[in-house]
């Protein structure tokens, strides 16, 4: 099947192309285009992506050095930098966000059956943002500081899966906590969150729709304790009280009882306050789902180091949603290809061994199988002895 194909060929046959045209259609995507449609802009960027290019430049370099072989990589004819560029400044970007959405949804379903070690029934996600800093002069629309520019990627994190729920690029200037206006709370799925995201009115809405947050807050929290649960020994929980807030706008944004647990951390040799609105759960449970928000934090720095997005290819705000959507379609496709394959290797492992082998004609599933060195070099060392 995967004879005489590139291996970055085999890798787009996990697209659907049918689900890319039905987006397509519905946003004209390709009307007044002759040559370089949609579908082969989304594969170079893609390509650009994997191949680890700095600069769109660099990668119309390396097509046009591999320009034998551009249409059976699926970038229809040899690509100029200019056709790339406006293609990039001027097609929608919604058509490359919904066909993320959709690699997402796909990448989550293929990931479902991922065991979890906490024992809970709903779903955890932890939402943060992180910021890209960018030259206000060449990127005017990112507003961000009086001489500085940048944009915020809000992310919700589904941290069983290991999957984003949804990324939305913003100008650095929004208030991360106008993020959280764009999650679609689900019944008793759990929400973590760090100090930056202190809106008491809207932790209150996720209590209205049944599901619980737990928030990491300020050590000056105004809190009125009613009763305390008993803790645990040697759980570093140094207390767990249930009570109401009391000063300033605080019991109005929110007027219910609330979870204040004190956590002890040795490793970080700190300590952290805890808000929840999770009266049953055992405290050191609670303390384990914001351990487990580094995930998304890792997520950050994966995307950032990986899928080339710190220096973008086009100035537009268009042209950087389109690039940022490209980068979680690759980083969805390599999920979704890790679990067909059943392959042991990581995400990381999988994007090293693919930046450098996009043009070979290796089957990927040999390419992405694990060798054992250890015995490879144990036969070695026997067959030296016995020569």
């Amino acid at each position: 099947m995967n004879q005489d194909k590139y291996v970055f060929a085999q890798l787009t046959d996990f697209l659907s192309y049918d689900d890319f045209l039905y987006i397509l259609k519905k946003h004209e995507g390709n009307k007044g285009v002759r040559d370089f449609t949609c579908w082969n802009q989304l594969l170079m960027m893609m390509f650009g992506q994997l191949s680890n290019c700095d600069s769109m430049r660099d990668l119309c370099i390396l097509i046009d050095a591999h320009y034998q072989k551009a249409y059976r990589l699926g970038f229809g004819k040899s690509v100029s930098l200019s056709t790339l560029s406006r293609a990039n400044a001027n097609r929608s970007y919604k058509i490359y966000e919904e066909f993320a959405s959709l690699m997402i949804s796909k990448a989550q379903k293929c990931h479902a059956d991922i065991g979890f070690d906490l024992k809970i029934d709903g779903n955890v996600y932890a939402f943060d943002s992180s910021t890209i800093s960018l030259c206000l002069n060449v990127f005017w629309w990112a507003t961000y500081k009086r001489q500085k520019g940048g944009i915020k990627l809000h992310t919700l994190y589904d941290v069983r899966t290991q999957i984003p729920d949804f990324v939305i690029v913003t100008p650095a200037s929004v208030n991360d906590v106008n993020g959280m206006d764009c999650i679609n709370y689900q019944q008793g799925s759990y929400y973590i969150f760090d100090r930056g995201y202190n809106d008491f009115a809207r932790l209150y809405k996720i209590h209205t729709h049944n599901a619980f947050f737990v928030f990491r807050a300020r050590e000056g929290v105004k809190f009125k304790r009613i009763y305390s649960i008993n803790k645990e020994l040697n759980t570093g929980v140094k207390s767990d009280q249930i009570g109401v807030f009391t000063t300033g706008n605080s019991p109005k944004r929110y007027p219910e009882k609330i979870r204040k647990i004190r956590y002890y951390d040795v490793e970080q040799d700190r300590e952290f306050i805890f808000l929840t609105n999770d009266f049953t759960t055992d405290a050191k449970t609670i303390t384990e789902f914001y351990r487990k928000r580094w995930s998304i934090e890792l997520f950050f720095k994966w995307i950032k180091q990986h899928l080339k997005i710190k220096q973008f290819w086009g100035i537009t705000e268009n042209a950087v949603k389109i690039q940022v959507n490209c980068a979680i379609i690759a980083y969805c496709l390599v999920a979704i290809v890790a679990k067909a394959l059943k392959t042991e290797r990581t995400i990381y492992e999988i994007l090293q061994i693919l930046g450098k082998s996009l043009l070979d004609k290796t089957p990927i599933n040999q390419l992405l199988n694990k060798s054992d060195y250890q015995n490879v070099k144990e036969r070695d060392c026997m067959l030296l002895l016995f020569k």
